[in-house]
């Protein structure tokens, strides 16, 4: 019964994210071509974080080395990211949670497919730069999924 209970639980609160971040996203796409803010949406979107532990999550380490991060943040910030050059480099502590870095690489992620948009050639929906640069700030913080 406890288990039954349980698993109802996380399910309503993995339903409950959802539906706090899919209308942001869909207010996001609605709006018309003459009021385009898509970097000023990805930047609003990124800031909210799911409570629900989820797969991306579980296959990466639980902590990142404060060097890691501010590496991985330089690495993004040189490729154009406007979000990493935005976020405040980790300092007076050793290490900070795998959210910091998979929100990191994630808002990264859809800030270079929104810029990549109209470009020729494409590798995951961002030009092949962008996807170098994604994944070396992900090997620089050793995370595997996010």
């Amino acid at each position: 019964m406890k288990s039954a209970m349980r698993t109802v639980l996380t399910a309503a609160a993995a339903v409950a994210a959802l539906t706090v971040v899919v209308p942001s996203a869909s207010a996001a796409s609605a709006a018309s071509p003459a009021n385009d803010r898509s970097g000023q949406a990805a930047t609003a979107l990124c800031r909210v974080r799911s409570v629900a532990v989820d797969a991306r999550v579980a296959a990466n380490p639980t902590r990142i080395k404060a060097a890691a991060y501010n590496q991985a943040r330089s690495i993004l910030a040189r490729a154009g990211s406007e979000t990493a050059a935005k976020s405040h480099p980790v300092h007076g502590t050793g290490d900070v949670p795998v959210g910091y870095g998979t929100s990191l690489l994630a808002c990264s992620r859809d800030e270079f497919r929104g810029k990549d948009r109209n470009a020729p050639i494409k590798r995951s929906g961002m030009t092949p730069y962008h996807y170098v640069a994604i994944h070396d700030a992900a090997r620089t913080m050793g995370i595997d999924r996010w």
